[in-house]
């Protein structure tokens, strides 16, 4: 059986071969009723393009790189929903890689989306070097950090305001009556725990606290449930309780919940507990937890709409960096 060409779906839909050939590489912009008609046309003859020759003939795919720190954390799962709903509608398809944090793993995921073609990148680096994605824009592919701010105007970015989140919680647990309260992290290294602390930092110093005696950071290498936990046991452990925990994120406050109740610490009554993200789990555990919510949904469809929009029109579109503000969740950990 011979494939099924372009000619032959424009003549059975009554459209141009541009116009099925603009449904199948830019559906945005051809109106509904034609693309449904065109669509109707490829179904019924059967037509599959072929996709390695188109991407030679354009110099790319219709794919785009996403690369998460942690993709067993609710928040990137939210964030590549939101990518994958946008790149769908727009006729792309998502090719997702997970760092784990691992700089040299990033590096090896951005090499395979530069060897697929990709049309461009989303990105949540795993460390401060930024320098290996100039080499990818240096191939034509563009690039747009998710969950991180742009250090200079020619990076488009979409991020959340970290520094400011980080005070909320704080505040709030200062609000709430808390003395010496601890901070719960990952590494420093990692851009949204460096910054959270931070926020923490100007909060108490905003209140006429000395950070450096009010505030104790307790580090954890891996961001999940289990090192809260840990974190819970070492600190009753060594007979340091503090009055409220920040966490980093709600993983590791949903672990440092667990440690704590498994230890006979109430919550909220002996210790404050909030968390960070707000993932779905927060209001389902068993003491409903309080954080700082962040839109991440909307994050991963607006960063795909700018990389987009960034892809159609490389000469008129600028760069923009989106910053969106956190929101406190008070819920029974803190009251």
């Amino acid at each position: 059986m011979s494939s099924v060409s372009i000619k032959e779906v424009a003549a059975r839909a009554g459209v141009s071969p541009g116009t099925v050939s603009n449904v199948l590489n830019r559906p945005e912009k051809v109106a509904e009723s034609t693309r449904s008609r065109v669509e109707k046309a490829i179904r019924e003859l059967g037509f599959v393009r072929h996709g390695s020759a188109s991407s030679l003939r354009a110099g790319h795919s219709r794919t785009v790189g996403l690369s998460v720190i942690d993709i067993g954390n609710p928040f990137f799962t939210d964030v590549a929903a939101g990518v994958e709903e946008v790149a769908s509608e727009r006729g792309y398809a998502v090719i997702l890689g997970n760092s784990s944090g691992d700089r040299l793993k990033e590096e090896r995921n951005l090499l395979v989306f530069a060897e697929q073609r990709v049309r461009g990148v989303l990105i949540t680096p795993a460390g401060g070097d930024l320098a290996k994605l100039d080499q990818l824009r240096g191939r034509g592919i563009n690039v747009v950090l998710v969950d991180h701010p742009a250090e200079r105007a020619d990076q488009c970015s979409v991020a959340v305001n970290d520094i400011t989140g980080g005070s909320l919680a704080v505040s709030h647990l200062l609000a709430a009556g808390a003395g010496r309260i601890a901070y719960v992290t990952g590494p420093l290294t990692i851009r949204q725990c460096a910054d959270r602390l931070t926020g923490a930092e100007r909060a108490l110093s905003a209140a006429g606290r000395d950070p450096g005696q009010a505030l104790e950071e307790v580090a954890v290498s891996a961001m999940n449930a289990r090192s809260g936990q840990q974190a819970a046991e070492k600190l009753v452990a060594e007979g340091r309780l503090p009055d409220a925990v920040f966490c980093a994120n709600d993983l590791l406050a949903l672990g440092v919940l667990r440690g704590l109740l498994h230890a006979g610490v109430r919550v909220p009554q002996d210790v404050l507990l909030i968390g960070y993200d707000d993932i779905d789990f927060a209001s389902a555990s068993a003491v409903s937890l309080s954080s700082i919510r962040q839109p991440t949904h909307r994050l991963g469809r607006v960063a795909t709409e700018l990389l987009l929009d960034e892809c159609d029109n490389p000469e008129s579109h600028a760069h923009q960096q989106v910053m969106f503000q956190p929101e406190l969740v008070v819920r029974e950990s803190t009251r």
